[in-house]
Parts: C-alpha cells; sequence; structure tokens
C-alpha cells in the first residue's frame, strides 16, 4: 500500500511538473530549408578575371606597424601589408574588418593579409577599438564610425588608388561593414567572409541547433534553446543582439563577393545567400569545401587558408568592374543547410534573465536557511533538554528523511543539469561526439529528478498521514508554553521554507526539460 501510495504520488507530481515545463516557455521547432541553392559550378574560380592580373605569391610583402588616429584624441594600432614593386600606377586597398573572435591586428587576418598582399593588394589590418566593445554591450554603428578612420589612413597611403579601396569583413564584421558601405559611399566593394546576414539572436540560436544536432543530443535538450537565447539575459545589455543589417544590404550597389566554408556548422549558409541575392546589388557567391568559419581546412601540418581561396579573392577585386557581375554567380561545393535561421520566440515566465537568476538564489538561500532552522532549533532542544530535564521540540521523526531528500536532491540535480549542459556545450563546440556524456549525462540528470520527487511524494503523503503536524508531541507546562511555541514556529518555518526552495528549483528543471515527457 505505501510503495502504490508513493508511486502514484510520484507520478502525479511528475505529470505536473512536465505540464509546468510545457506551457512555462516556448518550443524549439524551425522550420526545414524549402529549397536548396542551384550553384553554376563546381569551381570556384571568378568569373571575368584579368589574365595575368596578380597571383598571390607574385610579390615581396613589407609589413609595417602602424598607428591610425580615431575621434576624440583616440588611436588603436594596425599591420600594413604593402607589395613589394607591383608595377607603376595605383593598386586596390583592402580594409580587414573583425570579427568576434579577434581584435588584435597581430592576431588576426594574418594568412588572407599577407596572401592578397602579395597578390598586388595593399591590405590593413586595423585593431579592435575594444574599450568600447564587450559581451554584454556592442554597437555596429559606432564600430563603423571607428573603422572608417582605417579607411581613411589606407587611402592615403602612396601607391593606393583611393578609389579603390574596400573591406573585408568576418563573420560579426559582416554587421558592420555594411554600414560602413553606407556611410561612405565612396567604397569600392566589399568582401563577407561567413557572413550571418540574419540578426545575432537568430544566428545563435541557429548555431546552437546546428552544434547540439551534430553532438547528437536527446531531443528533450533542443527547449532550451530559445529558452536561453530568447531571454532578456541577466543584468541588462546585449541590445545588439537583434541588431538587423538588411536595410543597410538594401542600399548597396557596390559589389559584394561572399564565401562561406561548408564545414562552418555556426552560419545559416544557404539562407545567408538567399539574403544577400534578394537584398544586395551586384553579389557573387562561393562556397569552399571542406572549409572551416575562417575557410580554413586541416591538413596534417595544421588548418591553413583553403588552397583556392585567396587567388579567388585576387581575381576578384583585381578583376572588378568586370568580375562584379561575370558568371557564375554561385559557385563551389554544395551547401547542406537543413533548418531556416529564425525571429527565436520570448520565453513567457522566464523571459527576464533576472527574475530566473533571482529565484535561484532566493530558492538557494531558503535551502540554507530551512534546514539550519529545523536542525537549529532540535540542536537546542536537546541542549535545554540535558540542561531542565524538559523535552525539545523537533521536526516529526517521520518527515525528517524525505525532507532532507527533497532538498539534496533538488540542489544536486540542478547542479547536475548545469554540469550537463556545460559539457554538452563543449563537446558541440569542439565538434566532438560521446555518447556517454550525451546520452549517459541526461539519463543521468532525469533519474536524479525523479529521485527528487519520489523524496517528495514521500513528504506529501507522510504529511497527510500526520494531518500536518510537523512537530513531534511535546509534553510542557504552562512556563514552558511560550518557548515551545516559539520553537515550533522556528521549526515550521524552517520546514515550508525548504520545501518552497525545492520547490522553485523543481520549477526551474521543469522548465529546462528535466522532466519532459519522453527522452
Amino acid at each position: 500500500m505505501v510503495i502504490f501510495r508513493t508511486v502514484a504520488t510520484s507520478a502525479a507530481v511528475l505529470v505536473a511538473l512536465a505540464l509546468t515545463g510545457a506551457v512555462a516557455g516556448p518550443v524549439w521547432e524551425p522550420a526545414p530549408v524549402p529549397s536548396h541553392l542551384r550553384l553554376g559550378s563546381t569551381e570556384t574560380a571568378i568569373g571575368g578575371a584579368l589574365p595575368g592580373g596578380g597571383e598571390p605569391g607574385d610579390h615581396e610583402v613589407r609589413e609595417s606597424e602602424v598607428t591610425i588616429p580615431l575621434a576624440d584624441g583616440l588611436e588603436v594600432g594596425g599591420l600594413l601589408r604593402e607589395p613589394i614593386d607591383a608595377g607603376p600606377g595605383e593598386h586596390p586597398g583592402i580594409v580587414f574588418v573583425h570579427g568576434a573572435g579577434t581584435g588584435k591586428a597581430v592576431d588576426a587576418f594574418t594568412l588572407a593579409a599577407t596572401a592578397l598582399a602579395s597578390a598586388g593588394i595593399t591590405t590593413l589590418v586595423p585593431d579592435k577599438r575594444l574599450d568600447n566593445y564587450s559581451t554584454r554591450h556592442r554597437d555596429y554603428e559606432a564600430m563603423a564610425r571607428d573603422y572608417a578612420h582605417s579607411v581613411s589612413y589606407l587611402r592615403d597611403v602612396p601607391g593606393v588608388d583611393p578609389d579603390r579601396v574596400g573591406l573585408y569583413a568576418e563573420s560579426e564584421g559582416a554587421w558592420v561593414s555594411p554600414v560602413m558601405m553606407v556611410d561612405d559611399p565612396r567604397l569600392a566593394f566589399q568582401i563577407l567572409v561567413s557572413a550571418p546576414v540574419v540578426p545575432p539572436r537568430q544566428q545563435a540560436a541557429y548555431a546552437v541547433d546546428n552544434y547540439l544536432r551534430n553532438t547528437d543530443v536527446p531531443a528533450g535538450v533542443f527547449r532550451a534553446i530559445p529558452r536561453a537565447v530568447g531571454m532578456r539575459l541577466p543584468g541588462g545589455g546585449f541590445e545588439y543582439a537583434d541588431f538587423d543589417v538588411r536595410p543597410w544590404l538594401e542600399q548597396q550597389d557596390d559589389p559584394i563577393l561572399a564565401v562561406y566554408g561548408t564545414n562552418d556548422a555556426s552560419m545559416p549558409l544557404e539562407q545567408g545567400t538567399q539574403e544577400l541575392l534578394d537584398t544586395a546589388g551586384d553579389v557573387t557567391v562561393r562556397f569552399y569545401d571542406h572549409a572551416n568559419h575562417g575557410i580554413n581546412v586541416e591538413t596534417p601540418d595544421g588548418l591553413v587558408l583553403h588552397p583556392d581561396f585567396a587567388t579567388d579573392v585576387a581575381d576578384w577585386v583585381l578583376g572588378l568592374p568586370a568580375t562584379a557581375s561575370a558568371p557564375p554567380r554561385l559557385a563551389g561545393a554544395q551547401p547542406r543547410q537543413v533548418y531556416l535561421a529564425a525571429p527565436v520566440p520570448q520565453p513567457q515566465w522566464y523571459g527576464d534573465g533576472d527574475w530566473l537568476v533571482g529565484v535561484v538564489i532566493t530558492a538557494a538561500g531558503l535551502l540554507l536557511v530551512g534546514p539550519l532552522l529545523v536542525g537549529g532549533t532540535a540542536l537546542v532542544g536537546r541542549l535545554a533538554r540535558r540542561r531542565t530535564g524538559r523535552p525539545g521540540v523537533h521536526l516529526a521523526r517521520s518527515l525528517r528523511a524525505p525532507l532532507a531528500g527533497l532538498a539534496i536532491g533538488a540542489v544536486v540535480t540542478t547542479v547536475g543539469l548545469a554540469v550537463y549542459l556545460a559539457a554538452v556545450a563543449r563537446l558541440a563546440l569542439d565538434y566532438e561526439k560521446n555518447a556517454l556524456v550525451v546520452q549517459g549525462g541526461w539519463i543521468g540528470v532525469r533519474l536524479l529528478g525523479i529521485a527528487t520527487v519520489v523524496a517528495a511524494a514521500l513528504l506529501l503523503n507522510r504529511l497527510r498521514d500526520l494531518r500536518m503536524s510537523l512537530v513531534e508531541p511535546v509534553e510542557t507546562t504552562r512556563s514552558d508554553t511560550s518557548r515551545a511555541g516559539a520553537a515550533g514556529i522556528a521549526v515550521r518555518t524552517g520546514f515550508w521554507a525548504t520545501v518552497l526552495g525545492a520547490t522553485a528549483l523543481l520549477v526551474t528543471l521543469a522548465y529546462w526539460g528535466a522532466y519532459q515527457l519522453g527522452i
């Protein structure tokens, strides 16, 4: 009978938590790509390129450290690479715009900037201004104004044609360079490397989804995507997450070369390409087989630029304007995007990250104070009994074990889920699979959650048996009544504080998918 009651109550609590998690926030159901791009060629060679127009390696390269003045008396460093003996006349120049992963010129674009300089194009890699750039706060329009000073600097370099200066923007930089093109109509061209095109929040959700699918996580884990990416993150900021670059792209007529690596799981390759084709002017797109986010490929000696990449970029730049509209517009290895990047639904209950953090901190505080009140009152009662011989007040014996199981289980399951998600994130970012961690860890978290619910069921049933009487019967004299009453209040307060704290964690676990039906 006891077992049946425990099983029935546990099942009821599990169903209640599953329903709570289901209605608490959005589901994640990305739409499949309706149709795939049709490429004009499997070769990436640029149409309309000038015969003998310049190849990487044709020239020695002179590298110079430079200082670029910004507004308000600020300045950034940079690396200028110039082709030696590039011949008479002025030649094109390229300013590089950093992605999120780089900031210093000495650490960024070394292979690409050097290869293009050796083909006869002067390149400038400025340092990213970092005093107004952080994970929480970024202003892409302000960044465009800062990079504009690098454009002005390059235009004044001897041997550079100021009307043939363009931009090379990678990843996050592709949200900055279209703004620069609109602000400065004199810019001649734009090279977009691994451009998201869609807003940052959509790209982040798409990347997380792709990474998780590559790691073979259980279906239940995907619920966390819109609930994490869609909420307002704790502490505020992150306004740039919804920045939409497409209005700037729509204003551009200058030629664009967009390049992607087919192994880049973080970018919506086909969708981004289609957005460019639909919004911008002359767009040429190339897909490089087995290349990653930086258009690098794996070799026995490590990562190197795709062997065709620098040649194609140099041919396109040196061949302008003929190469801007020369066929084929789309060429290279066939990309395979399975799902669309789309607006991320905002969570309902925990849409504000500050509220989520507040709930967890409050629950932790209750789970710390509650047991202290219960245990402290019992300890004081035992000491008083030794001194006076009078019995103390303590929590009913039958409630102690399930209450402890509920409290400890809620904390351990919460920590276990956090550790599991961190481990999965690491595997996903490293493009690795580990069934023991991914599948076994998820089952482990679910089992911990179920064990905690069993403890909660035992507690509920025993409360019912005791008719909600939380303390053991106490014999007192009239003079002890007030003291016993105060002790009883402390025990009851501690008990309900513990229950409330554990319940808050269980609801939070349900929100993140630990109690959803199925695996």
